[in-house]
């Protein structure tokens, strides 16, 4: 090696939409997903489950299960309630949240269909499924709870009847006076708006596969998790394994939208059997499971106040939300909607705001985070009541955020939620979308056929929206009672050959962990992505991490690896220096080389570097072997993406038929790493906020059944169902990280699903229509129009009533006490 090595001048990585380096594995069969996976002596689990939403369990004989061909081991709740301890949940949000017992396999009541009630071991899961059927179990029926207004009143059933009470908590947020700004509005506007119930549903359903794997106890435990070393932690608490016998594996994972950031049942019940029996566990979900007994999203009622003058100036904002927990409280279930407490505000300027939430128990499942995870819900709110707003006000609902929102030059910006936005321009982004939307062409058609009363109207939804991204800073955690931490670690190490490894603690499961970890690495060493392996989801070999959720992985874990990536320069540097016989604080680092300022003739690449320090052989004194260097990044606060989203859709008044016409979305997330990834995101997340609005409900019938429990009656929407969406981008930087960078993961499901509901009831207003419930389905459409004005479950008989014809007023009559209040 010389001293005069060939400088490369190298294209910069970041910012270029780079082929996502994973894909080739995935597309080719390459994979190794759980269910791929198998252990000599494997055996397989299968659960019973309960057919019953609550019920005293008075008997289970496993007796006839054992004799069943090819069963190895059966057990029911009781058999094993001494190992399995509680399912924990690690953010008790109040100091007297109510906080029940959570048995994995259930062994006195079963409080929701679906919950595990014994399982059966097997040499094959076809055995293991067949020899459930042969379990004995008796049932004592109690009144299922499933409605959360009911629950709450005096005399309901009890979901938990040693609690008390089916309320878990009520967690309040008050900043200014909102009764003094109500006082003294002109116009105090209410609404009750519903974010119905859903289910994740990933691509792949959850697997488990546990492996006693040493003679001292030690257990391997692969899953389909978004979260392996949360798993870990939580798994040695819960089973008192210790935590440095049990290593948590997450191989390939199918997609998870925050159902897979859970510590499951399944996952406790397999390491249990599996250490008892002393062979390997496996079980892998149906899809069917997957609807029962994976967790569920959403689920609020929303009852809100909005006080604003006549000129439209908002003053204040009250929010009374009811948060369903389902039957039993999961690790984040109480503090998921309280995500959305600091983010009800928006983009908007007002005085004062009174949030409250009340998590109530019922007989269904659990809810926990779903993409968004709060921030869909309070977007939803504060985007529905601008709409509403502005048609009470007979003013251009474009018009009353521009005059509300937070201007460019006011950033920073201390909101009345409680955080402070560190930077954005609405502005710009609004601007590029109306564009791109032909915005005013559009609201001239608009009028054209409401004039003519054509069958097929025309409305147009808007939603600009602000989201708290990042979830990390761990004071702020502990400041809000959640357990953990939201720091991210990682390590780069610069191989003796020059090649690169880099290990992520976050758990990457289709977000291109790997492409965009690649180049940000790439960059701040000048070396080519192609030369740098990222690894993660195995405690083994990446043990430091807190995982990947809340579109948190690029603002905290991509932060890691550049500053883990700055210090393998710094320390390369002095290798460097002793070899070029230079002080290293004479060398400048540019293009993967180091040079001696005013001397570019003699240079050591880092590759060069890392071998010099591999052999050690002419280190400087107190310097050590190997280049590698690790990071631990905590922020100081979130990062907060915004963007305009606009939608167009023509809704036929005489089916309840809507199509969306075109979809127009500006997001601003900061700077780009890989702007392909990007998209990648957006559409996807457009796909499912759109389907909140359009098609997605999980529906429980008044016995507690789950009836939307496969994709015959839970309707995922396909590409054939959406439109093609028109997406750009503009660039505000994020003054909090050094990239400049915000997040992308979630933004496309929150903004979306209030903009294509505004677009429908837009659409609907001259039938004098306020709202339509999600999903808005013809039916309920049609209702709407044809009924109450609601989107409810009444209909009249009769032709349309346009609002022009009719001789009582609608919504803009009403009484305070009623829907909105104008003061004279």
């Amino acid at each position: 090696m010389t001293d005069t090595a060939e400088r490369v001048t190298r294209e910069s990585s970041v910012g270029r939409p780079l082929r996502r380096k994973e894909d080739a594995r995935l597309v080719t069969g390459r994979t190794s997903w759980t269910d791929n996976l198998s252990a000599p002596g494997m055996l397989h689990m299968a659960i019973l489950r309960s057919p019953m939403a609550h019920a005293r369990i008075t008997r289970v004989d496993v007796s006839a299960a054992l004799a069943q061909p090819g069963v190895v081991a059966a057990f029911s709740g009781a058999d094993l309630a001494d190992k399995l301890g509680s399912m924990p949940c690690v953010w008790p949000v109040t100091d007297d949240i109510v906080m029940p017992a959570h048995p994995p396999l259930a062994h006195e009541e079963v409080r929701y269909v679906g919950d595990a009630v014994a399982v059966v071991i097997a040499g094959d899961r076809y055995q293991a499924a067949d020899a459930l059927e042969a379990i004995e179990i008796d049932y004592e029926p109690l009144p299922p709870v499933l409605d959360m207004e009911a629950a709450l009143a005096e005399g309901s059933p009890l979901v938990h009847a040693d609690a008390g009470t089916n309320a878990c908590y009520t967690w309040k947020l008050a900043t200014g006076d909102f009764e003094q700004v109500r006082a003294k509005a002109d116009r105090v506007m209410k609404r009750r708006y519903v974010n119905q119930r859903l289910i994740p549903m990933p691509m792949e359903p959850r697997a488990v596969l546990a492996a006693p794997t040493g003679p001292d106890g030690e257990l391997t435990l692969w899953s389909s998790t978004q979260i392996p070393h949360i798993v870990r932690v939580l798994l040695a608490l819960t089973t008192g394994i210790p935590e440095n016998k049990l290593r948590i594996v997450a191989p390939d994972v199918g997609g998870g939208f925050g159902s897979k950031l859970q510590f499951y049942p399944e996952e406790v019940i397999a390491t249990v059997v599996a250490a008892k029996i002393g062979r390997p566990v496996k079980w892998v979900e149906s899809r069917s499971e997957n609807a029962q007994a994976t967790h569920h999203g959403r689920d609020q009622i929303q009852n809100l106040e909005i006080a604003a003058t006549n000129e439209g100036k908002i003053l204040g904002l009250k929010v009374d939300l009811l948060a369903d927990m389902g039957a039993y409280l999961m690790i984040i279930t109480p503090g998921t909607p309280l995500l959305g407490a600091f983010m009800f505000n928006g983009i908007y300027k007002m005085e004062a705001y009174d949030f409250t939430c009340t998590g109530v128990f019922t007989t269904k499942m659990s809810t926990d985070a779903y993409r968004g995870a709060g921030r869909p819900e309070a977007t939803f709110a504060i985007e529905r009541l601008m709409d509403d707003l502005a048609a009470e006000l007979g003013v251009d609902p474009l018009e009353l955020r521009r005059q509300n929102w937070i201007e460019a030059n006011e950033f920073p910006y201390s909101t009345v939620g409680g955080m402070t936005y560190d930077s954005g321009n609405y502005e710009a982004a609004t601007a590029r979308a109306t564009e791109l939307f032909g915005y005013d062409a559009l609201r001239a058609e608009q009028q054209r056929r409401r004039d003519a009363k054509d069958p097929v109207q025309l409305g147009i939804g808007i939603s600009t929206f602000t989201e708290m991204c990042g979830l990390a800073p761990s004071r702020v955690l502990s400041s809000l009672k959640y357990v953990a931490g939201g720091w991210e670690h990682a390590t780069i190490r610069v191989l003796p050959t020059g090649v690169v490894e880099v290990v992520t603690g976050t758990s990457p499961h289709g977000q291109g962990h790997v492409t965009a970890w690649s180049q940000i690495a790439a960059d701040a060493l000048g070396v080519d992505p192609d030369d740098i392996t990222v690894i993660y989801g195995d405690t083994a070999q990446a043990p430091y991490g807190m995982d990947t959720y809340g579109s948190r992985s690029l603002v905290v874990g991509g932060m890691a690896v550049l500053q883990a990536a700055e210090r393998v320069v710094e320390k390369a540097k002095l290798v460097a220096g002793h070899m070029l016989e230079a002080d290293p604080a004479d060398l400048e680092f540019r293009d993967g080389a180091f040079t001696v300022k005013g001397a570019p003739g003699s240079a050591k690449t880092i590759q060069e570097v890392a071998f010099e320090a591999f052999t050690a052989h002419d280190l400087p004194d107190g310097v050590e072997p190997t280049l590698h260097a690790s990071s631990t990044m905590d922020p100081q606060t979130f990062s907060f993406p915004h963007g305009t989203h606009l939608c167009a859709v023509e809704v036929d008044t005489e089916t309840g038929m809507t199509k969306i016409r075109s979809y127009v979305c500006v997001d601003d997330i900061g700077n780009v790493i890989n702007p392909m990834i990007v998209e990648g995101q957006v559409h996807g997340g457009l796909a499912q906020g759109i389907a909140q609005a359009l098609w997605e409900e999980a529906v429980y019938d008044d016995a507690g059944n789950l009836v939307t429990g496969s994709l015959v009656d839970y309707l995922v929407p396909s590409a054939a169902d959406l439109p093609s969406f028109t997406t750009d981008r503009t660039v505000t930087p994020s003054t909090t990280n050094p990239l400049g960078v915000k997040g992308v993961g979630e933004a496309g499901t929150i903004a979306s699903t209030p903009a294509v509901v505004n677009a429908v009831v837009d659409a609907l207003r001259p039938f004098g229509v306020t709202d339509v419930q999600m999903p808005c389905t013809p039916e309920r459409v049609w209702r709407a129009i044809h009924g109450d004005g609601s989107g409810g479950d009444r209909a009249a008989e009769g032709s349309i009533a346009w609002a022009g014809d009719r001789t009582e007023s609608t919504a803009g009559g009403r009484t305070e006490g009623d829907e909105t209040g104008a003061r004279p």
